[in-house]
């Protein structure tokens, strides 16, 4: 079975209980494979970076597999405004964040309620440059442990939508995606759009952000924020301390 989202954001539960944390977020358009199901509850697997858990399966828009495959072999085209509306025949609006999908609008099988998106469209590839510029959209965003949007995101979810709103598919939490690319060896070899990577006393990545020019990194700590960047971690000028330690720095583009 496979599925998709008509709604703005479907929260993604480690466990089958409204209760239980927030993993990540499923937004509008993005398709899945159903793993398992109960009474309410669907586990689902997402296409874009793989990533499992729970959702509400009243939530859930349930598509064949020849749909699944149209869309998810399809040319990726995202919503590359703040916010905009998907607007129905009946002139009803659903709102939808930054990032969200609306690849399958191209597919009248699919797109059965007729959704029309007449906002800016972000598809292709772009040059690396451009992530920064994608980054400050974010700027000022809320930490949200588990969120992909501009109403709140986690660092991870950070990099990854500023990643991907620019065509490159990189996975969800900071320990997957510091497995990505090449280490560089100094600060000095980076270049706006690395991303560097921070761990816990233990020596587990728990953090990632960034990298701007000058030594400057843009991250989700409480909220979307731009601190110094030095060999020790990053340091937080307002509270004069460094409050992330760094572990390594990696090129993925």
């Amino acid at each position: 079975m496979f599925g998709i989202c008509e709604l703005a954001n479907i929260p993604l539960r480690f466990e089958a209980n409204d209760r239980s944390e927030i993993v990540s977020q499923v937004l509008f358009g993005e398709c899945f494979a159903i793993l398992e199901t109960t009474k309410n509850w669907l586990r689902i697997k997402l296409h874009d970076d793989q990533y499992e858990g729970w959702i509400d399966s009243k939530q859930a828009r349930i598509i064949t597999e020849e749909q699944y495959l149209k869309i998810t072999q399809a040319p990726i085209v995202l919503n590359n405004d703040l916010v905009e509306y998907i607007s129905t025949k009946d002139n009803l609006l659903i709102p939808i964040p930054l990032g969200s999908s609306i690849s399958f609008l191209d597919f009248p099988e699919v797109n059965s309620a007729n959704y029309l998106f007449e906002g800016l469209k972000s598809q292709g590839i772009y040059p690396k440059d451009r992530l920064i510029e994608t980054a400050f959209l974010y700027l000022n965003t809320p930490y949200l442990w588990g969120g992909k949007t501009p109403f709140g995101i986690d660092c991870s979810g950070f990099t990854q939508m500023v990643y991907k709103l620019n065509g490159y598919s990189i996975l969800r939490d900071a320990s997957q995606q510091s497995t990505l690319g090449e280490a560089l060896s100094f600060i000095e070899e980076c270049e706006p759009g690395d991303l560097a990577f921070f761990d816990n006393e233990e020596g587990k990545i728990i953090h990632v952000g960034i990298i701007m020019n000058d030594n400057y990194i843009i991250h989700a700590s409480g909220k979307v924020r731009i601190d110094r960047l030095d060999h020790l971690g990053i340091f937080n000028a307002e509270t004069n301390r460094h409050t992330h330690k760094l572990r390594v720095i990696k090129r993925i583009i």
